[in-house]
């Protein structure tokens, strides 16, 4: 397979450092291209296929100069690179997308999904969605920084751009007043959004006089963004007959607790390294400079650390009200701040909802109730000649940990080194946006009682860790098999 590398004479010992030098340059080069070139159609394609000549050609090399091990281990080098490489790559192309939980939901990146087998047709959905985009919870994220700003303002202590950030505060802090943690009007549009595409992609399921449960946990956000789903869906079939509730009844899977083993989540050496990895990578020092003239006043008079941790925070929100067609505070933070103060932020949903093998891993468990409920709701409708929809609305505390607990797309991967998340490719704003979701969609046959089911992450085709033949399809019999164990 590496026949069309061979004018490269690898043998000759002395042309050894010569052949490292140019790979590593040349590795280099072509990444810079891939990411910041401004290149056309064509340039993209010669770039790309000089990167993967390149890559190609030196893993013969390694092939011939090295043992196999240390030929894995550096392929192995050479990916995670690529993978730590992304989030850099995301965040400079759309800075939103460093809003991690807050980050608006982008929609399915997935546009066109695979036609099931011959014969297999959708009857039931199972869905599980998190509250669309909300105001910040808590009042006092809005009001500290502008009573912060407002006193160093009173001795003349910011410069004019802290005075700029101030008056866009203070605006955002009037338009939110009294919406603690509320559903903006964007939140209600992606839950319409989601449904329509719901009905569209699986029209089989929601066609004629068909039922659909639904319910959500207790907290209003929840529920409004559930009864924009039901409406949407009624708008285009008036003949569903729709079923709601939110009610204490249900919590114990739908927005299910588990104090026992949260407790475990930050035990003493954790937060240690946790707090280690926060210090390596936060640092409010210059935004500080921007917003003020004098360093002593910031250090000795000012909690910086939370001041700049809450702007990052209204700065990523703001993608979520209708504020966000007239200002940013993006502009605050350079490309590296960015980035850190995402990876600190990614690391901490990690560790506390996550697989993390340094308190254990075991922290997405918190959610088998919720999978024994939906696999037991499941084996019920099957039963049913259509069955239907069965919806439920909560929260990414609960979306998240189900998605590691269920190991799609390699989220429940484990690392214990902090810094090597990125590498992974473990991102949370790819698992838990505003109205992040997952969807159980069954499909059978006439005349065979082998049951297929696919998943949707936020509307894309996801893999599960277990075999298929018919992949992104999976039996329904391995699939609750599988949920079984995990949920133990």
């Amino acid at each position: 397979m590496f026949g069309f590398v061979k004018p490269f004479k690898w043998t000759h010992e002395p042309c050894v450092p010569t052949f490292e030098a140019f790979f590593l340059y040349m590795q280099a080069y072509l990444s810079a291209s891939l990411s910041s070139l401004p290149l056309g159609g064509q340039g993209w394609v010669f770039v790309f296929l000089c990167y993967f000549y390149f890559m190609v050609a030196k893993i013969a090399y390694l092939c011939k100069r090295m043992k196999r091990k240390i030929v894995i281990i550096s392929l192995m080098a050479f990916c995670l690179g690529s993978f730590a490489q992304q989030a850099k790559q995301d965040f400079k192309a759309d800075r939103l997308l460093s809003a991690s939980n807050y980050l608006a939901y982008p929609g399915p990146l997935q546009k066109t999904l695979t036609p099931a087998p011959k014969g297999y047709v959708p009857f039931y959905l199972s869905h599980y969605g998190r509250h669309g985009s909300r105001w910040l919870i808590g009042n006092r994220d809005y009001q500290r920084p502008v009573r912060w700003l407002e006193r160093a303002d009173s001795l003349g202590k910011l410069t004019p751009k802290g005075q700029e950030v101030l008056a866009k505060l203070r605006r955002i802090s009037e338009a939110a007043r009294g919406r603690d943690g509320e559903l903006t009007q964007l939140g209600a549009e992606q839950h319409r959004g989601i449904a329509e595409r719901m009905m569209r992609n699986f029209p089989e399921i929601f066609k004629g006089k068909t039922h659909v449960d639904a319910k959500s946990t207790t907290v209003i956000r929840c529920i409004l963004s559930m009864e924009n789903a039901l409406q949407q869906l009624a708008r285009m079939n008036p003949a569903l007959e729709i079923s709601h509730d939110a009610s204490r009844h249900d919590m114990y899977y739908m927005n299910h607790e588990d104090t026992a083993l949260f407790k475990t989540r930050m035990p003493k050496e954790v937060k240690a390294t946790f707090e280690a990895f926060r210090n390596r990578h936060f640092h409010p020092e210059r935004v500080m400079r921007l917003l003020f003239n004098d360093d002593d006043y910031w250090q000795k008079h000012m909690d910086f650390g939370k001041l700049y941790e809450l702007l990052f925070k209204q700065a990523a929100n703001l993608q979520s009200t209708e504020l966000r067609h007239s200002m940013s505070l993006y502009d605050l933070f350079n490309d590296d701040e960015i980035y850190d103060i995402w990876q600190v932020g990614n690391a901490w949903w990690y560790i506390n909802f996550g697989p993390s093998p340094l308190n254990g891993g075991r922290q997405p468990t918190s959610q088998r109730y919720l999978l024994r409920k939906i696999v037991s709701e499941a084996d019920s409708c099957l039963r049913l000649n259509h069955p239907g929809a069965t919806l439920r609305y909560g929260h990414d505390t609960m979306v998240m940990p189900l998605t590691c607990l269920l190991g799609l797309d390699g989220t429940g991967v484990q690392v214990a080194d902090l810094e090597q998340l990125p590498a992974i490719g473990w991102s949370d704003y790819r698992i838990f946006p505003m109205a992040c979701n997952l969807q159980f969609v069954f499909y059978r046959k006439a005349g065979s009682d082998d049951i297929l089911v696919k998943i949707l992450r936020n509307e894309n085709e996801a893999k599960l860790p277990i075999k298929t033949d018919l992949y992104p399809y999976y039996h329904w019999k391995d699939v609750r098999a599988y949920c079984e164990k995990i949920a133990q």
